[in-house]
């Protein structure tokens, strides 16, 4: 017969068997939630949208969603792993010439040139273009070449510890770099040009209204994938490793974890989102120029993920297609003008609204009720949907003020 617990014990087991219950309750409301959000997103999508819009607006709407692709990455990458990633323009690039490769070779037809070539070169297909008259080969080229580039990238960089305003400065050059290397292969990149005028996309005619209304619906899909695989991982135990390292990087190498190997895959997960959207950019588009992966888009991307909520896990695409949205209509009427608008809607929610503007629902409910109940240290890493206002721990990192973390309640500390 076991002899019965001290008062003091019995009250421990007792508040942490609520704090377990409040946790699990936690938990699962966030999971309902995140479903739910699922479910009203895939209805917009398929449903409303293409019932409601223009075959105009349609497609521009399957634009926004290739650059909402970029920015959920940026939300893994630097939302949840406090890597500033200034060059994310690179990897959408890269995804985006590839698949630019492959649409013209296709034009060219079976052994052809593509015409720029007979304009600009001496009217032969370079021999490192050839594989990409694959249409298997351009698949896989699209998700594994961002992945090498960024994985031999972040391990050179995060493996000597470089971090902070050095990455970010180190990654913008790289993207200013890739600019210039394409404007100076006029032959085989078409220059300032870009790549352009393709009429088809594997055997389908981007002419054809259906055609394009189904690029629509495979960029939606693919969308979606995406916000699942981050929700997946921001939820498993890669996802607490990955926040630990964004708030106690020592900490983390103290207790035998590499932080180095936890943010060269998240940084490659990125990548492969960035370069999925770009070649989805293209056929949508019609056009990848260097005016598309340089500094400036790179900074655009950065700019839409911050207003919309960096940390959270719908804040970046809700963010990056508002500002797209706000771009493409005020542009038609202030078209020299839009940069400075961008510019202040920037400043604005830095200075009043660190958390962007997910995280508006989060703070009106803590203006309603002040004195609620104490706080469980577990919202912002298991649940980013519920959460919302996850912010790094290290203000020069982020680029942003913030609020600062309870050291107790970090990952690290949980992985102790």
């Amino acid at each position: 017969m076991s002899a019965p617990l001290a008062p003091e014990r019995q009250t421990a087991s007792a508040t942490g068997r609520a704090t377990a219950g409040m946790r699990g309750r936690l938990l699962a409301g966030g999971r309902s939630r995140t479903l739910g959000g699922f479910a009203i997103a895939a209805a917009l999508l398929f449903g409303v949208a293409p019932a409601v819009l223009s075959d105009f607006r349609l497609n521009l709407l399957a634009k926004f969603l290739c650059l909402a692709m970029v920015a959920v990455g940026i939300g893994l990458a630097w939302g949840r792993g406090g890597m500033l990633t200034l060059g994310q323009g690179v990897y959408f690039g890269l995804g985006g010439y590839l698949m630019a490769m492959h649409l013209k070779l296709a034009d060219a037809g079976p052994g052809g040139v593509p015409d720029f070539m007979l304009l600009y070169g001496d009217g032969t297909v370079p021999g490192w273009w050839e594989p990409f008259r694959s249409p298997v080969v351009t698949i896989i080229a699209i998700v594994a070449v961002p992945v090498l580039v960024a994985t031999g990238l972040g391990w050179a960089v995060f493996s000597r510890r470089v971090r902070g305003a050095y990455f970010a400065i180190l990654s913008q050059a790289l993207a200013a770099a890739f600019a210039i290397l394409l404007i100076g292969q006029q032959k085989v990149t078409g220059g300032t040009n870009g790549l352009n005028g393709f009429r088809s996309f594997f055997g389908f005619d981007l002419a054809d209204p259906v055609n394009k209304r189904m690029l629509f619906f495979i960029a939606a899909g693919t969308l979606l994938v995406m916000v699942a695989v981050v929700r997946l991982l921001m939820v498993s135990r890669f996802g607490e490793l990955l926040v630990a390292v964004r708030d106690q990087e020592n900490r983390v190498r103290f207790l035998g974890y590499d932080p180095a190997l936890v943010k060269v895959v998240a940084y490659a997960v990125a990548a492969a989102f960035a370069g999925i959207g770009g070649a989805l950019f293209v056929p949508i588009v019609g056009i990848i120029s260097p005016a598309d992966v340089g500094v400036v888009p790179s900074i655009a991307f950065l700019v839409g993920v911050a207003i919309g909520g960096r940390a959270t896990l719908l804040g970046p695409v809700l963010g990056a297609i508002a500002v797209s949205w706000a771009q493409t209509s005020l542009s038609e009427s202030f078209p020299s003008m839009w940069i400075y608008f961008q510019g202040a809607l920037f400043i604005l929610v830095v200075a009043f609204l660190p958390g962007g503007l997910a995280s508006l629902g989060g703070a009106w409910r803590r203006r309603r009720s002040p004195a609620a109940e104490p706080t469980i240290p577990v919202a912002p890493d298991d649940d980013p949907v519920a959460a919302g206002l996850a912010v790094s721990a290290d203000p020069a990192e982020a680029g942003v003020a913030g609020a600062q973390p309870d050291p107790s309640a970090t990952t690290a500390g949980r992985l102790t």
